[in-house]
């Protein structure tokens, strides 16, 4: 299961143990996705495929959807060939896609009324963490859901904050999206700034990691190639969190700000920016490719 991937991808998380299913920290899982280059990437690690939501789910105490937009969402859940008709009575529900908090809401009560509990669980972390193990889940609905959530949640990741009710986890979520955009666009920008005016960039680095600057943008996710191995610039910008997923997560973030007249400033900014990112065709390269739209546009005046 991969965060911020383009195709909708569901897993099930079936607590039955059965040699025809991969046991996974202590969980058989079984997954369908509508990409058959995505089945045969998670059969390679040990996940049965099945042909249809309906089957995917047929059994299953436990699902866990990380999808791409609300429409993707509200039709897996409450489909015809959705989740919640074919789920069993007391199943667990935990969507880790990140969504207007509105989606979780229309979707809690339906499943409540199918006698199925349903969380809402997006997560942090990006590529690097759901590979390590290390996301960040943050949850919104009923406390005991939350609690029953924690050994599949744990098996995923490392922290686990159960922020409220229903939708409380995507607004959780789309805050923290909107902190990283803004700060990543102004590491790029000052990363620029200084570079350009003749300072060596490690030296930079260094000391914007070690003086009140400093920040997981700056630690983690430096957007200039080669000061930091693991970030997605070492990597030609590839393996990250895409940029029109910053951009969809940016809008959303911004909608939800409209509806309660919160100001944005700064997401507005950022937003426009990645936009542009995505404008000239690089939607596909991680977020912090601005910098190259930075370094670029200075390098024409």
């Amino acid at each position: 299961m991969e965060k911020g991937s383009s195709t909708p991808s569901l897993v099930v998380r079936n607590e039955i143990r059965s040699k025809s299913h991969y046991i996974f920290e202590g969980f058989n899982v079984r997954g369908y996705d509508p990409s058959k280059d995505a089945l045969s990437a998670a059969a390679k690690e040990g996940v049965t495929s099945a042909n249809s939501i309906a089957a995917a789910v047929d059994g299953a105490d436990v699902v866990v959807s990380i999808l791409p937009s609300n429409k993707v969402v509200l039709d897996a859940y409450l489909g015809d060939d959705g989740v919640v008709k074919h789920v069993p009575k007391g199943s667990l529900l935990i969507d880790s896609s990140t969504v207007d908090p509105n989606v979780p809401k229309q979707i809690f009560p339906v499943a409540s009324e199918n006698g199925v509990n349903f969380i809402d669980a997006p997560v942090s972390g990006g590529v690097m963490g759901a590979q390590n193990a290390t996301l960040a889940f943050m949850v919104g609905g009923r406390k005991e859901d939350f609690d029953r959530s924690l050994p599949m949640l744990k098996a995923m990741g490392a922290k686990h904050f159960h922020c409220g009710d229903s939708g409380a986890g995507q607004v959780a979520k789309l805050a923290n999206n909107m902190l990283m955009g803004i700060t990543g666009m102004a590491t790029a920008e000052c990363m620029n700034m200084g570079i350009k005016m003749g300072l060596d960039p490690k030296v930079l680095l260094d000391v914007l990691n070690n003086s009140s600057a400093r920040s997981w943008s700056t630690e983690v996710y430096c957007p200039v190639p080669g000061l930091v191995p693991t970030a997605p610039s070492s990597r030609n910008y590839d393996g990250g969190f895409k940029n029109e997923l910053m951009v969809k997560d940016l809008e959303l973030a911004s909608t939800m700000a409209l509806g309660i007249r919160s100001p944005i400033p700064l997401g507005a900014v950022a937003t426009q920016l990645y936009r542009i990112v995505q404008s000239r065709g690089y939607g596909q390269k991680d977020f912090s490719y601005i910098y190259q739209l930075l370094k670029e546009d200075a390098a024409k005046k």
